[in-house]
């Protein structure tokens, strides 16, 4: 009888530990699925990417295709303003990893529609409202809004042959004043926002090293500048697959649940 009744007990002590590992698991099985990651994003008919990455801050997103025998580089760039007026930025720079000589597409709402203006970051002094020629052509440049709010910028860049890793900066600002982007702020987050991107192959994009406190960094498209366009935005919508897949975090979690449950089986 008595033994009856421990093997009862620890039955039911293993179904309550089981279940408790298993409502700590359900957190991170969900992170781990990829819950509002750039896989999960919804673009206009006939806008596809053959790669996405969740980038490091500023809760920003970039699709992108390159095509290595043509050069060029199909992007989709999403990322929520710092208001409702502000602006969104991505960009490349040739020469070095921080936002001076980054060649950028820049993006803000005028009226009732979406701009995408082009500006050539070749220092740190405050921006007009007239945008410059950037070292890339820039075509097919459009820009729109999801439905959770984030503007996405739209273009394809004609890149030197060879080039497949880039290092490349984004950013968020709060004011456009009279068509001229205001800069941005310069929480850690907008100060970090800058990695080098693997175009083809297995790479993904890393965080560049944080820069010097005070300094100028990457982030401070807060100056750019942009370029008009004709293309017009794109409409409808499908997902974009994802170059980096996700699914393990879970497992640690599993591991000591069985661990556990064999001990108490034993006991």
């Amino acid at each position: 009888m008595a033994s009856a009744m421990r093997q009862q007990h620890r039955r039911s002590a293993i179904l309550h530990l089981a279940a408790a590992l298993l409502l700590l698991a359900s957190p991170a099985a969900m992170l781990a699925d990829g819950a509002g990651s750039c896989e999960s994003e919804m673009f206009p008919a006939g806008m596809s990417y053959a790669a996405c990455e969740d980038l490091p801050t500023l809760d920003a997103t970039l699709h992108w295709t390159y095509d290595a025998a043509a050069s060029s580089l199909s992007l989709a760039f999403a990322a929520k303003p710092a208001a409702t007026d502000g602006w969104v930025s991505w960009g490349i720079n040739p020469t070095g990893d921080g936002m001076k000589g980054a060649q950028t597409l820049l993006a803000f709402k005028s009226g009732s529609t979406y701009v995408v203006n082009t500006y050539n970051l070749t220092g740190y002094a405050k921006l007009g409202a007239e945008a410059t020629p950037i070292a890339f052509p820039a075509t097919e440049l459009a820009a729109d809004e999801s439905e959770d709010g984030k503007v996405r910028i739209y273009g394809k860049l004609q890149l030197p042959r060879g080039m497949e890793t880039v290092n490349h900066i984004w950013q968020v600002g709060s004011v456009v004043s009279s068509g001229a982007p205001m800069k941005h702020a310069f929480g850690q987050e907008n100060l970090e926002a800058k990695g080098s991107l693997a175009l083809v192959g297995a790479g993904a994009p890393e965080s560049a090293p944080a820069p010097v406190a005070g300094g100028p960094s990457s982030g401070d498209a807060g100056e750019v500048e942009t370029q008009t366009t004709s293309s017009p935005a794109p409409s409808g919508g499908k997902p974009s697959p994802s170059s980096a897949p996700t699914g393990y975090a879970m497992a640690p979690v599993l591991v000591v649940l069985l661990a556990l449950v064999g001990f108490l089986a034993i006991v």
